[in-house]
């Protein structure tokens, strides 16, 4: 039994849920999102609170169970609060800088690096002089959006496992390795 499935879906008074043709709209103060769901589930809307129920306990149906209670719940919460992703520049010389919808890294390369935000995405730099770390914070009201564009910037440069240079999700910890020991 799916527990996350079972679990009902507060809706706020602002957001708007319509299922139609097993596809899942979502309307609120941020913006619309739509989502194809399975055509075995059935979503059941009373009181502020939607459920999830499934016809049977077949393999699939178990599995997209909870994966649609999960997929329709991160859109009531991105179209009310947004999601976001915070990344960390380390290293001595890597900077970015946000130009209009596009970020410019300088992170070790010949050539700055220029990654474009697409449409529903939007980017913040901020940098701290003291502590020499740039932080680059991603947003947007889909949340598989957001991630995607996120491991994309880190993608750009990974951290090094050597030095910790590169780019880094906020709070992400890098066990550094050793490194060549001189004589014994």
């Amino acid at each position: 039994m799916s527990r996350i499935g079972l679990k009902p879906i507060t809706v706020p008074g602002n957001v708007t849920v319509t299922v139609e043709n097993a596809e899942v709209t979502v309307k609120g103060p941020k913006g619309e999102l739509r989502q194809p769901i399975a055509r075995e589930l059935t979503i059941n809307q009373e009181d502020g609170k939607l459920t999830v129920e499934r016809p049977n306990n077949q393999r699939r149906n178990r599995s997209q169970h909870g994966l649609v209670r999960t997929l329709i719940n991160n859109m009531i919460v991105g179209v009310t609060e947004g999601h976001a992703k915070a990344l960390e520049i380390h290293g001595v010389g890597y900077r970015a800088a946000a130009e209009g919808q596009a970020i410019n890294m300088n992170i070790g390369y010949s050539h700055p690096v220029r990654v474009v935000a697409p449409t529903g995405v939007n980017f913040e730099v901020k940098a701290d002089d003291k502590s020499r770390v740039t932080t680059i914070t991603v947003s947007g009201i889909d949340k598989a959006l957001v991630g995607q564009v996120a491991a994309d910037i880190r993608k750009v440069r990974k951290p090094d496992p050597y030095k910790g240079k590169g780019v880094r999700y906020k709070g992400e910890v890098i066990k550094l390795r050793q490194g060549k020991r001189a004589g014994k």
